[in-house]
This record gives C-alpha cells, sequence and structure tokens, in this order.
C-alpha cells in the first residue's frame, strides 16, 4: 500500500504520525521499548495531544530480533495468529543521552535518541535501517472529530494502518515472498500477500507467505495473516516498505552468515518441514482431470507404464474419482468403479501407492452438505442468516470451518474412511477462495482467516494422515500454503500452461518458494492448461524429475507418455530411473531439509550467495548441495548456464567444464545440463525400479573432480532419514583416500574417482 506521491508529499487522503524521537527506553523482558512520539518533545507542553508509538525490540530466537510497533492497545481484533517457537537469545541493554544499544546473539539494535534512526547491526556491520518518516500510524480517508454529539465525538473516523520501511544499499536485491511466478529478484515489485486462485501468469500467488531474504544476509518475516503489502523499492526506490491494516505492526529481523543460517533461524520459529516418505520422491501418475475415466481406463495406463518399463511409484485420481455436481462428498462414483478396496489392493500389489483429491468445499446436492448443514460445521454469513453458500466450483458450495472442533473432527473422519479403503496420500487441492464476509465458530477475525485457512486445512489432514499411516508416512499434494505450512509437505505449483514461457515462471515461483521456507515443491509436468508438444513434454519431464517430487498431470488430456511419442517413453524411462539411482543423494538432501529447514531445490544465490553472478539467476539451480541444473526452455535443445567458480562434470555425458564462466550449449532429448561439483561424493544407488530401498546396500560412492587438499563427505539414510552409511573422501599429495564406516547391508562398495582429465578410477571399499 502506498501513502506517498512522490517522495516529498503524502496522498491528501492520507494523515501520518511518524516516529520522530526515542523519548524514553526503558528495558523489558528479553529486550527493550521505545516511546516514539510523533514530533519531538523538548518541553512538558509538547507532551500533549500527540500520538505516540511503542516500540518494543525483543529476542526471539538465535539472531531473530522481533520488532512489535503498536499504537492503540486495546483493540480486539481476534486476528489470526501463526504459531511460534521462541528461542531466545540472552540480552543486553545500555541506555545513555544519545542512544540506546541492544544486543542478542551476534546482532545489535542501535536507536538513536534525540531524532528516529533505527539500525539493526551483525558483527559489526549495518545490515539495514529504519529512520526519518520510516515508521508511522496511517490514517486513510479520515473524516474529522467533533466536540459535538451529531458528528464523531472526540475520535476521527478512519482505516488505520501501521507502516515501516527499511533500507536497501546499492546493488542489494530481495527474495521470497511465497510461491510469486513473477521475476525471481523482487526489486521493484509490489507484492500483497493476499492468497488467491489466480493460476501461474500473473501477480496473483495461491502461496503468500510474508518473508523475504536479502543478498546483504538477513531475512524479514511480518508476523501478520492478513493482507500485509510491501513495496520493494517502488514507493521509495532505497526502501523495502511493509503495511498492514489495523493497531499493530509485527515482524522478525532475522540475521544469518549464509542463506541457510537465515532459513534455519525462520523455520525455527514457524516450524520445519517434515521428512515425505521416500516412496512419494518416485514419478506420480495422475488421471488428469477433464478425460473420461474409469476402472478399466486407470489399469490400462498404469499397464501401460508397466509395459514400458517406466517406474511409477504413485496413482492420482483427480476430482472425478466423485460425481460430477458432489464435489467433494467422499463417495466413489459408483458408476465407474466397482469395489474400490478391491482395486486399489490390486494397485498395491503392483508396488503402487494411492492418492486422491479432496478440498474444503462441499456442493449442496450431497448428504455430506446436509450433514454439514445439521450441525453447524460450515462457515455462518456475517448477518447471521445461515451459512455462507455460492455457486461457485460447485452449486451451492459450502466451506467447511476448519476453527468448529467438531467440524474438524468430521473431516478427519471423511479422510480416515478414504484411508481405511485403501489411500495413501492427499491432495489437498484449493484453500484460497475463503471469504472474508463470514462468521467463524471461534470469533476469529475473518480477513486475516483468508490467508491462514490453508494452515488450518493441511494441518488437519497431514495429522490425520501421520495418526492412521504413522510417523514419517503422511504426504500431502497440497496448493495453498501459508508461512508454517511448509511443515506439511508437498506443494505443487498450480495451474500452469503447456508452452515454455509457463515453465520458465514455474520454476520462478520454486525457487522463490524455497527462498520463503519451504523445502519440497512439484509442479505439473508439461503443463496443466492445453497439451503440450512432445518437444516440451520432454524437456519438462527432465525439468520434473529434477524436482524433489514429479507428477503427471493436466486438464484436458492424459499426460501418460506414449500420447506424445514414442521418443518420450524412452526419456520418461531414462529419467525416472535416474532419479531412483539418485535416491542416496536426494533423500539426504531431503533429511538435511527436515533437520534444518534447507530446502533440497535451491536458487544459485542461496548456494552461492558471494558469487555476484548468481544473484539474478532463475532458470537454473542447485539440485541440493552438490548438483547444478539448468533445464532448457526452447525448442532448439540449446541452454545458455553458468557454473560458478571451480571444475564441474556432467553427470549424464561426463564432459568437464571449468566455473567462473557462462557456457552455451545443445542437448537432445537423453542429456540437459546437469553438473556435478569438483569435491563432490556423491553416492548413486543400485536400484532404479524404486525410489524407496536400502540404500547403503551396495552403494556405489562418485568421487568427483578431487582437488589438492580437498574433503568431500556422504551421508547414506535410511527410510527414516536416519544416516547409517558415513563415507570421508579427500585428496592428499595426488592420492586419494576414502574411509567408510557404518553398515553397508553386507555388499562391497565401489567407489569411483573421476578425475579433472577425465580418467575414472575403480576402487573397493
Amino acid at each position: 500500500m502506498r501513502f506517498t506521491e512522490g517522495y516529498w508529499l503524502r496522498r491528501e487522503s492520507v494523515q501520518a504520525s511518524y516516529a520522530s524521537q526515542a523519548y524514553t527506553v526503558e528495558e523489558i523482558p528479553g529486550g527493550m521499548r521505545v516511546m516514539a512520539p510523533e514530533r519531538p518533545i523538548t518541553s512538558r507542553a509538547d507532551a500533549l495531544d500527540l500520538t505516540v508509538l511503542t516500540v518494543d525490540f525483543v529476542s526471539a530466537g538465535h539472531n531473530d530480533i522481533s520488532v512489535t510497533v503498536t499504537h492503540f492497545a486495546g483493540l480486539a481484533e481476534n486476528e489470526a495468529r501463526i504459531p511460534l517457537s521462541l528461542s531466545p537469545d540472552p540480552v543486553k541493554v545500555r541506555v545513555n543521552e544519545k542512544e540506546a544499544i541492544m544486543t542478542a546473539g551476534d546482532m545489535l539494535v542501535r536507536v538513536r535518541r534525540d531524532s528516529w534512526l533505527v539500525s539493526f547491526e551483525a558483527e559489526g556491520r549495518v545490515l539495514t535501517t529504519c529512520g526519518f518518516r520510516n515508521l508511522g500510524y496511517m490514517r486513510v480517508d479520515r473524516q474529522p472529530a467533533s466536540y459535538r454529539p451529531d458528528g464523531h465525538y472526540l475520535a476521527a473516523d478512519y482505516e488505520p494502518y501501521m507502516s515501516s520501511e527499511l533500507s536497501m544499499k546499492p546493488g542489494e536485491t530481495i527474495y521470497g515472498f511465497g510461491e510469486r511466478f513473477t521475476p525471481f529478484v523482487k526489486n521493484g515489485q509490489s507484492v500483497t500477500m493476499w492468497n488467491e486462485d489466480g493460476g501461474t501468469a500473473s501477480d496473483v500467488s495461491y502461496k503468500n507467505i510474508p518473508f523475504y531474504m536479502s543478498s546483504e544476509g538477513y531475512g524479514l518475516f511480518a508476523d501478520h495473516t492478513g493482507p500485509i503489502s510491501f513495496e520493494v523499492g517502488t514507493e521509495k526506490v532505497e526502501y523495502v516498505g511493509l503495511a498492514v491494516p489495523g493497531e499493530q505492526l509485527r515482524y522478525h529481523l532475522i540475521y544469518g552468515r549464509k542463506p541457510a543460517d537465515i532459513l534455519r533461524t525462520y523455520t525455527g520459529l514457524t516450524g520445519r518441514p517434515a521428512l515425505p516418505p521416500a516412496w512419494s520422491f518416485g514419478l506420480w501418475l495422475s488421471t488428469s482431470f477433464k478425460p473420461l475415466y474409469d476402472e478399466e481406463t486407470t489399469g490400462r495406463m498404469i499397464g501401460g507404464m508397466e509395459e514400458r518399463d517406466i517406474p511409477t511409484r504413485v496413482f492420482h485420481f483427480d476430482c472425478y474419482w466423485m460425481k460430477a455436481l458432489h464435489w467433494c462428498d467422499f463417495e466413489w462414483d459408483g458408476s465407474v468403479f466397482g469395489n474400490v478396496e478391491e482395486m486399489l489392493a490390486r494397485y498395491h500389489e503392483k508396488g503402487l501407492k494411492i492418492c486422491c483429491w479432496v478440498n474444503p468445499y462441499v456442493a449442496q446436492n450431497t448428504a455430506m452438505f446436509r450433514e454439514g448443514l445439521d450441525n453447524g460445521y460450515f462457515l455462518k454469513r456475517k448477518d447471521g442468516r445461515g451459512i455462507r453458500q455460492v455457486d461457485n466450483w460447485q452449486p451451492g458450495l459450502a466451506v467447511i470451518d476448519m476453527t468448529n472442533p467438531g467440524a474438524r473432527a468430521w473431516y478427519a473422519d471423511k479422510i480416515k474412511g478414504l484411508l481405511a479403503q485403501g489411500v495413501d496420500a492427499i491432495k489437498t487441492d484449493f484453500g484460497e477462495r475463503i471469504p472474508v464476509d463470514v462468521a467463524y465458530y471461534d470469533g476469529s477475525d475473518p480477513v486475516s482467516m483468508h490467508n491462514y485457512y490453508p494452515y488450518l486445512y493441511n494441518r488437519l489432514v497431514f495429522e490425520t494422515l501421520k495418526e492412521v499411516r504413522g510417523e514419517g508416512e503422511a504426504v500431502l499434494f497440497a496448493r495453498s500454503a501459508t508461512a508454517g505450512c511448509q511443515q506439511f509437505p508437498v506443494h505443487w505449483g498450480g495451474d500452469c500452461s503447456a508452452t515454455y514461457a509457463s515453465m520458465a515462471e514455474t520454476l520462478r515461483a520454486g525457487l522463490s518458494f524455497a527462498m520463503s521456507g519451504f523445502a519440497f515443491w512439484s509442479h505439473d509436468i508439461s503443463g496443466f492448461e492445453s497439451t503440450a508438444t512432445p518437444d516440451l513434454y520432454k524437456r519438462w519431464f527432465q525439468f520434473g524429475i529434477f524436482s524433489t517430487h514429479s507428477r503427471l498431470h493436466g486438464s484436458d488430456t492424459y499426460r501418460v507418455p506414449w500420447v506424445f511419442d514414442e521418443e518420450a517413453c524412452e526419456v520418461a524411462r531414462k529419467f525416472s530411473k535416474l532419479k531412483n539411482r539418485l535416491m542416496p543423494y536426494i533423500f539426504r538432501m531431503a533429511a538435511i531439509a527436515h533437520e534444518a529447514g534447507t530446502p533440497v531445490m535451491r536458487p544459485m544465490i542461496f548456494e552461492f550467495p558471494e558469487d555476484v553472478g548468481c544473484r539474478y539467476l532463475d532458470m537454473q539451480y542447485m539440485f541440493g548441495d552438490s548438483l547444478l541444473v539448468a533445464p532448457i526452455f526452447n525448442d532448439r535443445g540449446t541452454a545458455s548456464f553458468y557454473l560458478p567458480e571451480g571444475t564441474w562434470k556432467n553427470l549424464l555425458d561426463d564432459s568437464i567444464l571449468p566455473g567462473g564462466k557462462w557456457y552455451t550449449r545443445t542437448f537432445d532429448y537423453f542429456h540437459m545440463p546437469v553438473y556435478v561439483r569438483e569435491n563432490t561424493l556423491l553416492p548413486v544407488g543400485r536400484h532404479d525400479d524404486v525410489p524407496d530401498y536400502d540404500y547403503a546396500s551396495g552403494v556405489i560412492l562418485h568421487y568427483y573432480l578431487p582437488t589438492e587438499g580437498g574433503k568431500a563427505r556422504a551421508e547414506i539414510p535410511d527410510m527414516t532419514g536416519r544416516s547409517v552409511l558415513f563415507a570421508e573422501a579427500a585428496c592428499r599429495n595426488g592420492e586419494v583416500s576414502v574411509v567408510v564406516t557404518g553398515q553397508t547391508g553386507g555388499r562391497p562398495i565401489r567407489f569411483l574417482i573421476h578425475y579433472a582429465d577425465g580418467r575414472v578410477e575403480e576402487r573397493r571399499v
């Protein structure tokens, strides 16, 4: 939200009260409190008839400073709040006439007393500042107050906003804000936190996360669920501005030497991602949305993948497992499916897991609707005249009230019924179209509940899966999200189109999502809307396999590869098997994500923050800490990619290139830029048919491009993510050594050394 017209002038509809002085400073538990009047107080008379902002600086976690700015403290807003885990650093506060200084961990907050200037510092370096006209209380469309009873007696009528701005340095770049399809670097963008079903080709997002990271080594989390507005070098080009409606603004400023440190603290605050089951990393095959399907069709699709030797681990039933106009009543369409339990049991015997589509809306012409209506389980109209209904998506649609304990238990029982039939995973679609003209069971503010609803919805389904299937077996395929939803993986990128441009915007969104604390992410391979050309299908399949989760799904047509051409089957076979072989490495990266919040798909700036050449890269990424992936975004097979300093070897064709340079290369459909960085110990598994197996048994250790004095380490996990095999390699005086400890499943380990001159040396460990 913008309150100014140019730098000097405010909008005529805005009355602003800016912090102008740190009049008093007092120590409070965990930090300090500053009283900041809108004009300097130099005498007793100055302390009358003015707006004062109360600003609390408190340690919330290691290198995490919580800032709370309050105008009126007595307003009960019933705002939905994201659950936070606080683990503050010890704090020291020093106050003198000139400044107040608070230290906590590696951070320091310095507040100038005579005029308003706050400096956030870390290890002797200024991260960002908030100074002249950067912190304010805004009265928008103010109606004058009156001392007469026929007006606004004593208090004016207006829309209140809290606004803060933090400085940016020359060359500083900003990332994050959730899954956003706009340019990866957010400088120059206005970003509003408001979840909507907008597809992938606009600035509307399914997953708005009020968190951003700066190239200057800090992150900011705005602790609100309502429609926060960010102005990233727009309203004032030297600042990131944020504004929230109401009487209080809350944010956390988090410092880290590396982006991984920032995300470790942020996900410690808002929740670490669960570790998805290993089987979920295999290929998912969907019925797609609109095509007709029945038990014969699904059997034919599954059989076709088997006949062509394309490893498939999950089969997904999309919307039409239920009758048309009956979504979402959890009743299988008996006209096309016979004995559901027997059908799913047969698919399980084939080695498949089963996923089903659901959403939190219920159509009127169903028994489930009548049951929910009778028990008061739906969102109610604000005027008290029954429940809130629309004809959007389904006729007479009602939305389940996730704040009602009875409604939550009822919905969980519906999920449990599916699981009892043999379903293993749930696609939690929608959750964005949540009305604000409603009343909630617990009295929550409906505007803040709009973005918070996906948290309650996805948490309920995830915890139900965990309860029934056990720890480590729960996995969603979710579309909507807010901060904290990273705890309930996996999320997918929504309704993209079958074009290279849409493929690129999908990747941009995934990289922004990764910079926002989400570790596991997927997308509809070859695009959801329309049907891809065979060329695009094969290129997008490559990209999809080098994502944490890989799903074939679309709107109008089936996405089985033989629909496109026979070569697509060969590409699908090769890359699906390759991912299964790479699972010892991928699942260890997943375990690190679970332990520390580090994403598996990492933007280049995340892994190489000191390399300025990586700051704007959004068409390539690191897959874990060792593999660089550059998908191909054109029908010429040409890729332009940047390799950071060091030496890199292509995983697929063994070409070796020096880093610190840009390259342009052309690849056939069986190759692409997937480069292994030097001094990488890459474990490769012995199975290519499934993603879940004993990774330590028969693993092959590839030591890529050892350098003199270089070291490499690999940890091989079991199915719980616990490391059971440890390997260390080193190069000294031209000699390579390796030490392996742990259980190998009784099989010898092959150790392959890939030298920079192209030689490959094999040893047994």
